[in-house]
């Protein structure tokens, strides 16, 4: 399953919102867009909000773009 996802970093509070209208989801995060731990951090929300390990998200497109397009895989390939 691929989602796509529109990051604010440097967030105040931590959320998790959507999908909107278009399908995109919306994720809120401390980290700042340094080093890609907003990478991270937006990763472990996805985790977190569909139950599945981090190991099994991987960031396919945006990897320094406020948009990013993760893909959540069934199984460990």
């Amino acid at each position: 399953m691929k989602i796509r996802v529109r990051v604010t970093p440097r967030s105040k509070r931590v959320e998790w919102s959507g999908p909107d209208d278009e399908g995109l989801y919306h994720a809120r995060i401390h980290a700042p867009p340094v080093d890609g731990k907003a990478n991270e951090a937006v990763i472990r929300l996805i985790a977190e909000r569909f139950d599945v390990p981090p190991s099994r998200i991987r960031l396919i497109s945006g990897e320094s773009s406020r948009l990013k397009t993760f893909e959540l895989s069934d199984s460990l390939s």
